[in-house]
């Protein structure tokens, strides 16, 4: 005897990707220490002494320098393919 198949609605699992999807790039990226958002591509961020992530708008509430400035790179950086030497 063949059990019921439960159907899942199309939106419904369109929803549980999105949820899935968004969840393991939040566990991937680094929060600011001070307002809790995700620095942007290209945007400076600026680590300090107890090793905090601070991003470019909450730097100046900071009276202390920071140790280390960078710039946040995309995800698939040093992914992508070079050309090391031209064909003849």
């Amino acid at each position: 005897m063949q059990r019921p198949t439960e159907t899942i609605d199309e939106r419904d699992l369109e929803r549980e990707l999105l949820r899935k999807g968004v969840g393991a790039l939040r566990a991937t990226t680094r929060q600011c220490a001070d307002c809790g958002r995700t620095p942007l591509v290209g945007e400076h961020v600026h680590t300090f002494p107890r090793g905090e992530l601070v991003c470019e708008l909450c730097r100046p509430l900071r009276r202390t320098s920071p140790v280390e400035s960078e710039i946040v790179r995309h995800s698939e950086r040093g992914l992508t393919v070079r050309v090391t030497q031209r064909a003849a």
